[in-house]
């Protein structure tokens, strides 16, 4: 039988790093979440600010130096977060290890494009340093239960959807018969848009009905889109109650080989790399 014991980290401060940044009920790790969050919701609005001209005009500079001082911040916590697990491939290739690569990654692929300005598609790349706000996800403690509650109720919310493409389809196929192309309504493909504009009560009034009997047909579709909204909404909402009552009052425990913190409660391994907690 495997030794798990035997894998785990022995070096002491490779568990104090582990202890700091995954495990978030102690005081360290608190307060290394705190700073980490205000430092991602900073560099989040330096790109936004970087993205008004007249701001970048004036201080362009600034926002540079700035968005580098984040980007060597968080490779630095990348590192950390690798030379912290037993088995750094196993986070590199979770969710968040992605997601903490994709936030510094572009800054330093801009190094190899010099003259930027000349090719304006490597300014692309500076979008995609927005992923960063992605790594708030995992310091609210609340959000592991809401995407449970949505992986639990994905069926339900799968088949709500097909039931609604079946009724926009029905009821758009219907306008293009009552309206027809004189009126705006030109194929079923954009009868059905209307339709789903018309029930997702968003009213973009690009396409409007003209008869009668098509003005009835759209206040049925207004009257039972407010009806189907509160549908997703109530799943939802069940399976969060249940989520939560599933869940104890009890610290989260990070595994220390791939970082996974979504432990059941009485579990002794990681049920994704085998590490014993």
């Amino acid at each position: 039988m495997k030794d798990y014991k035997s894998e785990s980290p022995q070096t002491p401060w490779r568990h104090k790093i582990h202890e700091v940044i995954f495990e978030a009920d102690t005081p360290s790790g608190k307060w290394f979440d705190i700073i980490l969050i205000i430092c991602i919701i900073l560099s989040v609005l330096a790109v936004m600010l970087d993205s008004v001209q007249a701001i970048r005009l004036d201080y362009g500079e600034a926002l540079i130096y700035a968005e580098w001082v984040f980007t060597i911040l968080f490779t630095i916590e990348y590192i950390l977060r690798l030379v912290s697990v037993i088995r750094p491939l196993s986070y590199a290739g979770s969710f968040f290890g992605i997601v903490d690569l994709l936030a510094i990654l572009p800054s330093y692929i801009s190094l190899f494009y010099p003259g930027g300005q000349y090719l304006v598609v490597i300014r692309l790349l500076r979008i995609l340093r927005i992923f960063r706000v992605l790594k708030l996800v995992q310091y609210v403690g609340e959000s592991r239960l809401l995407l449970q509650a949505l992986k639990a109720s994905r069926r339900k919310i799968t088949i709500f959807i097909f039931t609604v493409m079946t009724i926009v389809t029905i009821l758009g196929s219907l306008m293009y018969l009552i309206e027809g192309e004189e009126n705006g309504f030109t194929s079923i493909p954009k009868s059905i848009y209307w339709a789903i504009v018309t029930l997702t009560t968003v009213g973009y009034g690009d396409i409007t009905p003209q008869t009668i009997l098509g003005q009835f047909v759209s206040v049925i579709i207004m009257l039972l889109g407010y009806g189907i909204i509160a549908v997703p909404t109530g799943i939802v909402t069940v399976e969060m109650t249940q989520a939560f009552k599933s869940v104890r009052a009890k610290g989260i425990r990070a595994c220390r080989g791939c970082g996974a913190d979504n432990q059941d409660e009485d579990a002794v391994y990681c049920k994704y790399c085998g590490e014993k907690l």
